[in-house]
């Protein structure tokens, strides 16, 4: 487990990356929710974490391919690839990714 920060310092709405190998995105819907997914668009090399949060997805900023935070899947094209997602705990305030070592 990574801790990533105090829940409080990740605002719904806001994202932050783990710079790890491979890169992690970690989003905080307006919901409240907390999703990690691999952070590089499987497009392009593009960070997803400076995309934008719509509901439980991310637009990546160069060419607004969608991936679904809760499942990985991209809902638009021109991406085809899904990315990676990651557990999420949150433990006494503080936010953990459990990297996962799995294909998307």
């Amino acid at each position: 487990m990574i801790a990533v920060c105090a829940l409080a310092q990740l605002a719904p709405g806001e994202a932050r990356r783990l710079d790890v190998d491979p890169p992690i995105a970690v989003f905080r819907t307006e919901d409240g929710d907390v999703y990690a997914i691999d952070d590089t668009c499987t497009h392009q090399d593009a960070s997803l974490t400076d995309g934008w949060l719509e509901g439980c997805e991310v637009e990546c900023p160069l060419h607004a391919s969608r991936f679904d935070l809760r499942t990985g899947r991209v809902d638009a094209p021109p991406a085809k690839r899904p990315v990676r997602t990651h557990r999420v705990d949150v433990v006494e305030g503080t936010v953990y990714v459990t990297p996962s070592v799995s294909a998307p």
